[in-house]
């Protein structure tokens, strides 16, 4: 099949064989060997001056196109609905509301953002309707110009003509820019009032005392600690004991006002706050007005006599 050399030559001697010491050789890696001498520096070539302009206004353009998609982005707030899963039905805006203060107040309370109209957007049910909500709507339109829209959401078969037309009649329409404030109202079917300030980042707000504070920050008003700590004390007394309580509990609180306005013209000092709007809402929604004691019957006349309560009892009728 194949032939192997002999080991053994002539008389039986045994040949002699080199047999390899390695497999493959390779050349030495630890040999010394000079370092490659470094290229040369090359002359370094001057700056076309026209290069430099051309790359200074390249800069230029880049940043006022940065500036205008910035501009874009705020102004497509404009043509955008303010609640993505809203369905509108139906749709009225009220009139543009009388600006009395300076703009720059709210730009410092709800900072400034070029180009785009701050939007509130609150989700109600048209069952239980946040009276509080809309007073202050109006207060708000007394110092700021805002424009105003209602919504009619899916989600509701039918709203009550009153609560849809309860920011009034349009009769005028002005480009959004020259608002200072969006404020959109949707009746959606929904356990309790939310809304969105911020309506891309946003959480929702949840609770119509909740609601009420944020909007009635954005009037202004600075209290102490004591005054603050008891005008809280009076929103929650509302909607925890005089709307949700029993009428033990109930009792309690009218008594409490009682007492509370016989000292001072309003529920907390000598001035208007949100705890006289919030607790005037809940006797009205609760229909517990009737049988107020005198102080409070008397305090409830001074709220309606004021226009922010006056043109909210249409609603109730």
């Amino acid at each position: 099949m194949y032939k192997v050399r002999p080991f053994h030559g002539a008389g039986g001697a045994v040949l002699t064989e080199q047999l390899p010491t390695c497999m493959y050789r390779l050349p030495s890696l630890h040999s010394q060997r000079p370092p490659a001498a470094s290229p040369p520096p090359q002359p370094q070539e001057e700056v076309d001056p026209s290069l430099q302009e051309l790359e200074a206004r390249q800069d230029l353009i880049l940043k006022r196109l940065y500036e205008l998609k910035s501009a874009v982005d705020g102004l497509s707030k404009m043509t955008q609905t303010p609640d993505a899963d809203i369905d509108v039905t139906n749709i009225i805006q009220t009139n543009d509301c009388s600006l009395t203060a300076n703009g720059a107040d709210l730009d410092v309370m709800l900072g400034k953002d070029y180009g785009a109209l701050k939007d509130v957007v609150i989700n109600a049910n048209p069952s239980l309707p946040p009276l509080s909500l809309l007073v202050l709507h109006n207060l708000l339109c007394e110092r700021y110009k805002i424009l105003s829209a209602v919504h009619t959401h899916s989600s509701v078969k039918s709203v009550p003509e009153n609560l849809l037309k309860c920011f009034g009649e349009q009769t005028k329409k002005q480009p959004r820019h020259e608002y200072q404030l969006g404020f959109t109202l949707i009746w959606k079917d929904v356990p309790k009032p939310q809304m969105k300030f911020s309506v891309q980042t946003m959480c929702p707000i949840e609770g119509e005392g909740n609601i009420a504070r944020f909007l009635f920050s954005l009037l202004g008003h600075n209290y102490n600690a004591v005054t603050s700590t008891l005008i809280d004390s009076w929103v929650d007394t509302a909607f925890f004991q005089l709307r949700e309580g029993n009428s033990k509990e109930k009792g309690a609180v009218l008594r409490s006002m009682n007492a509370a306005l016989g000292k001072a013209a309003w529920l907390v000092g000598n001035e208007l706050t949100i705890a006289d709007i919030v607790a005037w809402s809940v006797l009205q929604q609760t229909g517990s007005a009737s049988g107020a004691p005198a102080n409070v019957q008397k305090w409830m006349k001074s709220c309606e006599n004021l226009p922010p309560f006056s043109s909210i009892l249409s609603l109730l009728k």
